[in-house]
């Protein structure tokens, strides 16, 4: 009944199984892959026309893990899966942007990619498999690919670069790599790793492009196996006279109007011109030819912004090549707020505020492997007002979702460990302003948000974007780019560190050709230009405050024996909840027994530290304790030393002299009386002596 085609695929020491022909057989195009017992399954499909008015490409990408294919249900009310988990957004994108710019030119029915991980080991990731599952679903149809693209992961541990690292792998890995591209040329890259170098950086890519060289070759010829012939009769090309006319109307305008720095006062006039050329070309024609004015009025704009960088070595506001806009900083902006930054590059802007709280404010999140929390997360905002506009205020879109994980794992390399600061830290960058690369925005301004709560940042990190203008063997990198540097260029590659090493960097390629020279110099130009904001940076602070805001919580842990946790929880949390509600303090307990106990109240702080400390210590030889004596017996008293743990006091070891009957001394039960521990036997019981404290001072 079915045609099952399968192909195998090496990747690394995993092999790949592609396979199409059983399911979902109505899409343009459908593939499962699996590694080992890790599914994931993708659709491609196509609209059958395009809307004539449409003068972009319109794809759609969703991803979906299924809590069923770990055999679970979601918790909560509702047991559906619903609205995309942080995670699955970033899945999302990380398919979208490799392959959004292999479409072929004119193409501009809509196309829809779903993903849906059905099967889940524990053991093999499912990101990059999404990835591949959706390139050869396309690979496969007849919508006009212009060739397939693969994507691997790639590890280090112990200096060792690993293909395709499994999960347990990567908890022990100083780099989380994820490359997608194409047989010849990457296209995305998105990396987060601990201080790496740029030439190890390169190895990094070097070696993921090797086997997304091999998955490529192999899908190709997959492709021309069993794949559908490509539907290219519908694409649309600008015509010559179109693109000659808007030439014409338009060229000498735009040649001045670039040249306006100011961005306000650019795109104005640029749309001023638009509107001219829309006027003169465009009021008595078809839906068609009008988007064909726009796209070729896109197009000249493009090609004269190049031509400028290229020969006069000039960008649209006056900078050359490797200069960094003029930087601003105010630290403390906000007198209430824990911590916060004013940063401002050019004409791109992020007010950073850092919030400390306890465990109670971490982030809980659930996804295939269970659920947890954050205890560091940053957030990210982008309202439109930023840029001059009107639009939607609401839930985060997927762009923020993304920008605020890439500064969030940008400054995570940098956080000190719960034991050095026992605080949760929730980031805001709050975009006021957008000119080009508010995501390195807010990595500075975050790392400056954190140092101003007094949050002990060692190595402080800075963030630049790079861009690219490439014609043929011709080529210009530019430092700290422009939002139209970006949109008409052929790259942005973010990098984030400080000047020893790279802690995060996320690349995309509109354009094959861009080789591991070209890669090199813009890393190493990216370098120089961290360096120089960072210097900016530390001019105004040059380290964490060493005091914290008067209005944030005050933390403290103490570290237990894990066995003794439930001595503090007591039975049915009894015990905890009666230090919470005699002392006011929150308190949090980790399943290696570190405690974390908060508090606006140093008193209040002391006590539970107290009570906690009676409840979990542990008697020490030679160590002298003030106790109480809980009971009188004919041999001696019973001494409680501290909770829940009493020792003798032997008869003997009451006074220098001898005691005949224990009645003649002066001691009752309830008195207070100084032991020392002379003996601790294999049992746990305790010998205390009396007169061994006699003219010593009290220790505890």
């Amino acid at each position: 009944m079915f045609k099952r085609e399968t192909i195998l695929i090496q990747v690394g020491n995993k092999t790949l199984k592609f396979e199409t022909g059983q399911i979902a057989r109505q899409a343009n195009g459908s593939v499962m892959v699996h590694c080992e017992d890790t599914v994931v399954f993708a659709s491609a499909c196509a609209a059958p026309t395009a809307d004539p008015a449409i003068d972009f490409f319109p794809l759609r990408v969703d991803y979906q893990e299924k809590y069923s294919s770990v055999g679970k249900t979601a918790s909560g009310f509702i047991k559906r899966e619903g609205r995309p988990q942080e995670r699955e957004i970033l899945v999302c994108r990380l398919i979208d942007r490799p392959l959004r710019p292999m479409f072929e030119e004119g193409y501009f029915n809509e196309v829809q990619l779903l993903s849906y991980v059905f099967s889940f080991d524990g053991i093999h990731q499912p990101d990059v498999l999404a990835i591949c599952a959706c390139s050869a679903a396309l690979a496969i149809s007849d919508i006009p690919l212009i060739k397939p693209i693969g994507a691997v992961r790639v590890g280090m541990i112990d200096q060792e670069l690993i293909i395709n690292p499994t999960l347990e792998e990567m908890k022990q890995s100083k780099l989380d790599l994820i490359l997608a591209g194409t047989e010849d040329a990457i296209l995305m890259i998105e990396g987060y790793c601990d201080f790496l170098s740029e030439e190890k950086v390169l190895d990094a890519i070097e070696m993921g492009h090797k086997a997304i060289h091999e998955i490529c070759h192999q899908l190709t010829a997959w492709a021309q196996k069993i794949g559908k012939p490509k539907n290219r009769g519908i694409l649309r090309k600008i015509s010559k006279e179109v693109e000659t006319a808007v030439h014409s109307a338009a060229s000498s305008l735009l040649e001045s109007a670039l040249q306006i720095s100011s961005k306000q006062e650019r795109e104005k006039t640029l749309a001023e011109i638009k509107e001219t050329v829309i006027n003169i070309l465009g009021s008595t024609a078809t839906e068609a030819t009008k988007a064909d004015v726009l796209a070729a009025y896109k197009n000249l704009q493009s090609a004269l912004m190049r031509k400028r960088i290229l020969i006069e070595k000039k960008r649209m506001d006056g900078r050359g090549l490797q200069d960094i806009r003029p930087i601003y900083i105010e630290q403390g902006l906000l007198p209430r707020t824990h911590g916060s930054s004013l940063f401002t590059r050019g004409e791109t802007q992020s007010i950073a505020v850092c919030t400390l709280g306890s465990e109670n404010t971490a982030q809980r999140f659930e996804d295939l492997s269970g659920e947890g929390t954050q205890r560091f997360y940053l957030q990210y905002f982008f309202p439109p007002f930023s840029v001059g506009e009107v639009g939607r205020a609401g839930p985060p879109g997927r762009r923020e979702v993304g920008h605020g994980k890439l500064a969030e794992r940008a400054l995570a390399a940098v956080l000190p460990t719960q034991e050095q600061f026992p605080y949760v830290i929730r980031l805001e960058s709050n975009i006021t302003e957008s000119n080009g690369s508010s995501s390195m925005a807010s990595v500075c301004g975050g790392c400056l948000a954190m140092m101003d709560a007094g949050v002990p940042i060692e190595r402080p990190v800075a963030g630049i974007a790079m861009g690219l203008i490439l014609e043929g063997q011709e080529f210009a990198i530019l430092s700290d780019i422009l939002g139209a540097e970006d949109a008409l260029g052929d790259m942005d590659f973010k990098i984030t560190g400080d000047q020893h090493g790279i802690t995060a960097f996320q690349m995309d390629i509109k354009v094959e050709g861009i080789n591991k020279n070209i890669m090199k110099e813009a890393l190493f130009q990216a370098k120089a230009g961290r360096e120089h904001i960072l210097q900016k940076m530390l001019a105004v602070c040059p380290e964490s405050n060493a005091k914290m805001s008067v209005y944030a919580p005050r933390i403290e842990t103490i570290q237990i024996k894990p066995s003794k946790i439930g001595i503090v929880i007591g039975p049915g949390g009894k015990q905890i909840r009666s230090i919470i509600d005699e002392t006011g303090v929150e308190i949090n307990i980790d399943d290696n027994g570190l405690i974390s106990i908060a508090s606006n109240s140093s008193e209040a702080m002391e006590k539970a530290k107290a009570i906690i400390h009676s409840l979990t210590a542990e008697a020490e030889m030679g160590r002298t304790y003030c106790g109480k004596i809980t009971s009188i017996v004919q041999f001696g008293f019973f001494v409680e030393i501290f909770p829940g743990k009493e020792g003798l006091c032997h008869i003997s070891e009451i006074s220098d002299k001898r005691i005949q009957n224990i009645h003649d001394t002066n001691f009752k039960e309830g008195d207070e009386i100084d032991v020392k521990v002379i003996d601790i036997n294999d049992r746990g019981q305790i010998r205390l002596s009396h007169k061994a404290t006699l003219n010593q001072p009290v220790k505890a």
